[in-house]
């Protein structure tokens, strides 16, 4: 198959390149800049210089962008550039994320691309929905923070959309983890005592395997009934605290005995602290958020039946597998630097 990835340039863009190329694929990826344009032909892609920008920044009058001519011999549009932050306002994410994505999808759907697929989110239901095991079929509630709002809008304005033959397949992965993933800021955080625990880090979260990912990815090109979304994760929960005192231990830093807050405590003082930085119009999120301690102060597990059922998804790469790959790359690294 022609694919064609924005996002290529990013932790699992490249990733993605890598295992579509792998299976045979040509990978036609979207480029903003040289430096991103090295990294997809690095990956082994075929880079188009162009920005998803020009689809909502133009004026009626103006031509559409050359790069979506890409889109008239490609098999498949997969979606995965967006900008990922937990914090921020949802005007913000409306026009970084939903309004590019849903340009995009028209212009495949003009093309007549067979399919698209989209990288959403499993926070679209983190918020007010509590439930502790989630669904396709649960009702999402309204999530806490801005880009997963977003999120969930984008996954509804796709579905509401015209299709005319072009197959919308949505994919809702949580925290995404592997070799190469944005830790170094709360591995230095933690490194000086800047890490904390809600209820002792006792909750349970869910997570995926960037390369666990990319193969539900892969299924989702040929799989996937038009605008239902699937779950996608490692299937198998765990405590945060296990999680992310294995995932930190991997960059030299141990926090098994950092501090830890009642949830009781936490969730007042997170609110507080959220309304007052929002009324500031703070750029960056106070320490502890609304965001924080939904993700680590509840438990959240979500259903990847359908994904198995439909896509014929199965994880491949274990926990001890992906940890091992970390740390190989956070010595090579080190050594690197010194």
């Amino acid at each position: 198959m022609r694919v064609f990835l924005t996002g290529g340039s990013g932790f699992v863009g490249q990733r993605l390149i890598r295992q579509l190329r792998s299976e045979g694929h040509t990978v036609v990826a979207l480029a903003r800049s040289t430096s991103s344009a090295q990294k997809v032909t690095d990956a082994g892609a075929q880079p188009v210089r162009g920005d998803l920008a020009e689809l909502t920044e133009r004026d009626d009058s103006a031509a559409s962008p050359a790069w979506l001519e890409s889109l008239h011999d490609v098999d498949a549009v997969v979606h995965a550039a967006a900008r990922m932050e937990f914090w921020g306002d949802d005007a913000g994410f409306r026009a970084d994320n939903h309004d590019p994505a849903v340009a995009l999808h028209a212009a495949a759907v003009a093309a007549k691309v067979p399919r698209f697929v989209l990288i959403s989110a499993a926070g679209v239901s983190t918020g007010s929905q509590r439930a502790v095991v989630v669904d396709e079929n649960t009702d999402n509630g309204k999530p806490v923070i801005a880009y997963c709002r977003v999120k969930l809008a984008t996954e509804h304005a796709l579905r509401a959309a015209a299709s005319q033959g072009t197959t919308l397949v949505i994919l809702r992965p949580p925290l995404v983890w592997g070799a190469g993933m944005n830790i170094a800021e709360t591995a230095a955080d933690a490194a000086k005592g800047r890490f904390m625990w809600i209820d002792g880090g006792r909750h349970l979260a869910d997570f995926v395997h960037v390369d666990n990912l990319a193969d539900a990815v892969l299924l989702a090109l040929t799989h996937g009934h038009h605008g239902v979304p699937y779950y996608v994760t490692d299937g198998s929960p765990m405590a945060v605290r296990d999680l992310f005192t294995a995932l930190l231990a991997t960059q030299g830093v141990d926090v098994s005995a950092s501090r830890s807050v009642p949830l009781a405590i936490a969730a007042p003082i997170a609110a507080l602290m959220d309304i007052g930085a929002r009324l500031l119009r703070r750029s960056t999120p106070p320490p502890l958020t609304n965001w924080l301690v939904a993700f680590l102060g509840r438990d959240r597990i979500y259903d990847i039946g359908a994904a198995r059922n439909v896509l014929g998804y199965r994880p491949r790469v274990s926990l001890d597998a992906g940890l091992q790959e970390m740390e190989t790359l956070a010595r090579r690294m080190h050594a690197d630097a010194a």
